[in-house]
């Protein structure tokens, strides 16, 4: 398992595929996808897992946290979230935060983040936000 940086249009078809599967391709495209830090994991090679990040000020949005269905529950996951966290820790920025889909609430939890209850609806889908401080 190897994470690199990787280029924001190198994410878009894990962000499909895991995500948005039933809106257009288009819809993981994010304006701001330019002013982020993209990184995958990689296993053999292939990208499996993909998130990308955009800071401002003394924080950190993490976004589109997504890892391909048959390479779940391995820990991949959790993996690029640590790198994430070490990122911050040497940036040093004061909070890690993201809108977690309200099922994936628990895994966000095992690292400490905090439900804020700041809840939204996107697309048909409920989010919370999650944060960490550092």
């Amino acid at each position: 398992m190897e994470i690199k940086a990787i280029k924001a249009s190198d994410t878009w078809q894990i962000r499909h595929e895991v995500m948005w599967p039933d809106q257009p391709f288009e819809f993981v495209q994010l304006e701001e996808d330019n002013f982020g830090l993209h990184y995958g994991v990689f296993e053999n090679e292939k990208l499996v897992s993909i998130v990308s990040c955009f800071i401002s000020n003394d924080e950190m949005q993490f976004r589109k946290l997504a890892t391909l269905d048959s390479y779940q529950g391995k820990g991949i996951a959790s993996h690029l979230l640590k790198h994430i966290f070490a990122l911050a820790q040497e940036k040093k920025l004061k909070k890690v935060w993201c809108n977690a889909r309200k099922e994936k609430k628990e895994f966000y939890e095992k690292f400490d983040m905090v439900d804020t209850g700041n809840v939204f609806t996107k697309a048909g889908q409920e989010y919370t936000v999650m944060e960490f401080s550092m």
